[in-house]
């Protein structure tokens, strides 16, 4: 597995500035959001195919 650091992009000019998965405008707070909801890492690709 990568190094998470690596994957995440803070840019002012996707998603308002606020940290996302690279190459992706999936906000990093939506990710943490679902886990913190208990979603599996598998059910959370289905909902963001871009993550694979």
């Amino acid at each position: 597995m990568n190094n998470w650091q690596y994957q995440i992009e803070i840019n002012p000019k996707v998603c308002h500035g606020k940290p996302c998965i690279k190459g992706t405008q999936i906000m990093v707070s939506v990710i943490l959001d679902n886990l913190a909801e208990e979603l599996t890492r598998e059910e959370i690709i289905v909902e963001y195919p871009p993550l694979t």
